[in-house]
């Protein structure tokens, strides 16, 4: 076998590893119950959920590109669109079992099926999700198809887009039409989500990319790099702008409630996020990519893009567990924890009139676990379609005679 094509190596032995111990100890959380997270009754969705809202934003860029490439037909896109589906697809494949994770009776996940609740943002979001991962896997049979499906490809795409934008505007909806949480009921929140998956998703493209070609398994010029890194400067402007009128028109009317929430992002528990957003995921990176000349170097794109990663990760964080600090019941004294912390706790001890969240250990080894099996699952996905796969062709011009050759 061809060594570039080997698939045991040290990373995949890794990867695999930390992938094996997560899914013991999923087992072990199905064991104990959702009890052995730092979920609560006023926290109901902690690093899982997060995560979750990361990777189906992730999963935006690459199939962005790729259908951008046959739509609009954008020439350089082509030559990238392959791992941009593979990208899409990992990614939304991970976001999937998120969901299934936090579920803490995954033996009755059937009743969605036999009961289902149309009504419900929940099942709109399953429904779209299925929907997306279909489409991702169609495209990838007629990419990878032995005989050429431009037709094809073009019809998908066709779909794919309004479907990449769909899906992320519907997990966004699953939060903004909750009027009883203040901090997501917002017209705003489809747009909000749907930018930052976009960023987020051309980071995460940007840097698998660069993996690809150093590991020899893709050739692109740096014009496309460029090119892709000016499209994300773009988004994370409209990204920091969007968040700003979200802060803007919480804060202007002075209402109690929504103080309360702006003094946890600025200055309280979730204060660290929010800043971590607004510094490394929107300050910094423009920064440096408004610059034409740091768009042509690989390094500066690579920093950007994994702060642009690292911030969106710290948005959905500070977006998901701000609402949760404030349960929506008025009067002493409060609710009842629901806690592992509590479990054995009597009296008032009990009790909670703020909601406190912490992962456990449980959580984050299942996290790195899901991570990691997602990137052994683009590892060998690479292998299998890029390696010996003949580039598309490039238009040149000829020396001798000026015409114009593939």
């Amino acid at each position: 076998m061809d060594a570039k094509k080997r698939y045991v190596t040290p990373v995949t032995i890794a990867l695999a590893v930390v992938a094996l111990v997560g899914v013991g100890v999923w087992i072990y959380q199905l064991m104990g119950g959702l009890g052995v997270t730092g979920m609560n009754n006023g926290t109901s969705w902690g690093l899982y959920i997060a995560s979750f809202m990361f990777f189906v934003g992730l999963s935006a860029g690459g199939l962005i590109v790729a259908s951008s490439a046959s739509i609009f037909n954008v020439k350089e896109y082509k030559k990238v669109a392959l791992p941009a589906v593979l990208v899409s697809t990992v990614c939304i494949c991970m976001a999937g079992m998120f969901v299934l994770i936090d579920l803490g009776g995954i033996g009755r996940v059937y009743q969605l099926l036999l009961s289902p609740n149309f009504m419900s943002p929940l099942l709109w979001d399953v429904c779209v999700i299925t929907c997306y991962l279909v489409i991702n896997l169609v495209y990838l049979f007629f990419m990878t198809s032995s005989k050429p499906r431009e037709k094809a490809v073009k019809r998908v795409s066709r779909f794919a887009l309004p479907i990449a934008i769909l899906v992320h505007s519907v997990t966004a909806w699953i939060f903004g039409l909750q009027i009883a949480n203040e901090g997501w009921h917002s017209a705003i929140m489809a747009p909000l989500f749907v930018i930052s998956a976009m960023d987020s998703g051309l980071a995460l493209l940007l840097i698998s990319l660069v993996a690809l070609r150093r590991a020899g398994y893709l050739k692109f010029e740096k014009s496309l790099m460029a090119n892709l890194a000016g499209l994300l400067v773009t988004c994370i402007a409209i990204d920091g702008f969007m968040v700003g009128c979200e802060v803007l028109t919480m804060a202007y009317p002075q209402a109690e409630h929504g103080n309360a929430l702006l003094g946890q992002m600025f200055a309280g528990a979730t204060a660290p996020f929010f800043w971590g957003e607004i510094i490394l995921g929107v300050v910094i990176p423009f920064a440096i990519l408004v610059f034409a000349k740091n768009r042509q170097k690989t390094g500066l794109v690579m920093l950007s893009s994994a702060l642009v990663i690292v911030g969106v990760f710290f948005k959905r964080i500070w977006l998901l567990l701000t609402s949760f600090i404030f349960p929506g019941i008025e009067g002493s004294p409060g609710l009842i924890s629901g806690s592992s912390s509590t479990a054995h706790a009597t009296g008032s001890d009990v009790w909670t009139a703020i909601s406190a969240y912490v992962p456990t250990w449980v959580e984050v080894v299942v996290v790195l676990g899901v991570v990691s099996l997602g990137a052994l699952a683009f590892i060998v996905l690479a292998k299998t379609f890029l390696v010996g796969r003949k580039p598309e062709p490039d238009v040149v011009s000829d020396a001798a005679t000026g015409a114009q050759v593939a």
